[in-house]
């Protein structure tokens, strides 16, 4: 995850702690391999160099860099992702041939090597996923706060929108169109951060933070209506519980678990907190005594629970390996300030109802909406050098000389 890096200073090593807006599991990466060897004699010398040389490459540079050159990485990614398709089809016969090894880039001891390319398929959109993650958390972190806090550009925030769906289709697409196509065996041998629930779990969280960042927009625009403001929030609610529903399984033992269950966990606290304003601000525009008394009911509630989101926040922070939450923004900023206000000033004028009303002083349910963002992916195209048509394999012609002899002999 790269919560927290090291440098020295004065001869002395001492830990950074690292700012997390978006929250990124620990990175895998391969393991440099003879891979052009593996596939020596089973597809043309020019492509088995391209697939083992550009694998090398990433691996050379995400471990050299720390993960740090996003760009790069993902470059070499794209480019490697259309070759290792051909590995995967049924027709060339090497799904289970070439042995693939990867590593966690904050441990090597976590070593995992496994001789199928479905495993490395899931290995490398999840990588591109978790790579994209990190660039949406770096859009979301400023250099420096102004005067008045924190204060995230409107461009970056819509950039980190992009990223969080990109991220959120490559792990769509690895439950979705991989894991099927794993074998049991396989399934079973894989580490449990590449798990269906632990990938479902990043993806419906990035679409969280995708629906948070957008009401943080909408909260700065004057063409936002109330509804569009209590929808998204409570869709934000929505997606954080079906992640944090995803963690809950028994066999999602892995090593980011405790701190990634904190962090959906103070963003569930966040999301129900806003939920209740903007559901009793609704509320509020009611012309009954009723509707007022249950609209100061839902903003004492969110007034409760923003509280309790600050110890949510310190939770995860907390929690192995020790983080920093970035100052308020977004929605978050704009709600610290005004939950406090509005409960005042409201129970000032509606104080009284809500204690001739005790018996009614139950929240009410939020409403429940379609959730709107969707993730999406496709795989490219495969690589055109896997057009065997045009193959011209060095001592194939011997292979099926040898293999026409032994019928000829059989046949005998």
């Amino acid at each position: 995850m790269g919560c927290a890096s090291s440098m020295y200073a004065g001869g002395k090593k001492r830990k950074i702690i690292n700012e997390v807006a978006v929250f990124v599991p620990s990175l895998r990466v391969p393991v440099q391999s003879d891979l052009n060897k593996m596939l020596r004699g089973l597809v043309p010398k020019d492509l088995a160099d391209r697939i083992g040389s550009i694998r090398n490459q990433i691996a050379l540079v995400a471990e050299d860099t720390d993960g740090s050159a996003i760009k790069e990485v993902q470059e070499a990614l794209e480019e490697y992702l259309p070759l290792l398709l051909g590995l995967t089809r049924k027709e060339y016969g090497l799904q289970d041939l070439v042995d693939f090894k990867w590593k966690s880039l904050e441990d090597a001891r976590q070593e995992i090597c496994l001789a199928n390319s479905w495993f490395e398929l899931l290995s490398v959109l999840h990588m591109m996923s978790m790579l994209t993650l990190t660039e949406a958390n770096l859009k979301l972190i400023p250099g420096d706060s102004g005067p008045s806090g924190r204060v995230v550009p409107a461009d970056c925030m819509r950039d980190s929108i992009d990223l969080l769906l990109i991220a959120a289709g490559y792990l769509d697409f690895c439950v979705r169109e991989i894991h099927v196509r794993v074998t049991p065996d396989i399934k079973s041998r894989l580490p449990r951060d590449l798990d269906e629930g632990v990938l479902e779990a990043i993806s419906n969280q990035a679409l969280a933070q995708g629906t948070e960042i957008q009401l943080g927009l909408a909260v700065e625009s004057q063409n936002a209506t109330l509804s569009v403001k209590r929808r998204l929030a409570c869709e934000l609610l929505t997606y954080l519980g079906q992640a944090h529903y995803c963690l809950t399984g028994d066999n999602n033992d892995y090593k980011d678990r405790k701190k990634h269950i904190c962090f959906i966990k103070w963003k569930y606290i966040e999301a129900k907190a806003a939920a209740y304003y903007y559901h009793g601000l609704i509320l509020d525009k009611g012309n009954e005594p009723l509707s007022h008394v249950t609209a100061l009911g839902c903003f004492l509630a969110a007034e409760e629970i923003l509280a309790e989101s600050k110890k949510a926040c310190l939770s995860f922070c907390l929690a192995d390996p020790v983080t920093r939450a970035p100052p308020p923004w977004g929605v978050m900023k704009h709600l610290n300030k005004k939950i406090p206000e509005t409960v005042l000033k409201k129970s000032q004028i509606y104080g009284y109802l809500l204690n001739q009303e005790k018996d009614l002083q139950t929240l009410p349910e939020l409403p429940e909406f379609e959730l709107s963002l969707k993730p999406d992916y496709e795989l490219p195209e495969i690589d055109s050098a896997w057009n065997s048509e045009k193959w011209d394999i060095p001592g194939q012609a011997l292979k099926g000389y040898l293999n026409d002899s032994e019928d000829a002999i059989e046949l005998e």
